[in-house]
């Protein structure tokens, strides 16, 4: 299986970004898919989950109303839309099949700076 993030870059604060992750080697349909992070010396962080068989969405309170997961089954893919981004919103975005990001991409990274 393998999971590819692109989409990351630099953004000034409160701009946005989009980030997609495509899967190969699985097919997800009916699965959680979740986006994690991992900020400059801080632990993996949990961004995110989709439950892409009903479209439910959950999101821990430091990106609710922000940012918005989204899955398309028949391409395979996964989003992340991230609008009003913050400095500390700044860290390497994974795509992951779990929410403890143990198995993973090889991440995206977000600089959110002036």
């Amino acid at each position: 299986e393998q999971l590819v993030e692109s989409g990351g870059g630099l953004v000034q604060p409160g701009g946005s970004l989009k980030l997609s992750c495509a899967v190969s080697g699985f097919t997800f349909s009916g699965e959680w898919m979740h986006w994690v992070r991992q900020a400059p010396g801080k632990g993996l962080e949990w961004v995110s989950s989709i439950q892409t068989g009903n479209g439910m969405a959950v999101y821990p309170n430091s990106v609710e109303g922000r940012f918005t997961i989204s899955a398309d089954n028949a391409k395979n893919m996964v989003y992340l839309e991230m609008k009003a981004l913050k400095p500390e919103d700044t860290a390497l975005y994974y795509c992951a099949r779990d929410q403890s990001g143990t198995r993973r991409g090889q991440g995206t990274q977000v600089i959110v700076s002036s």
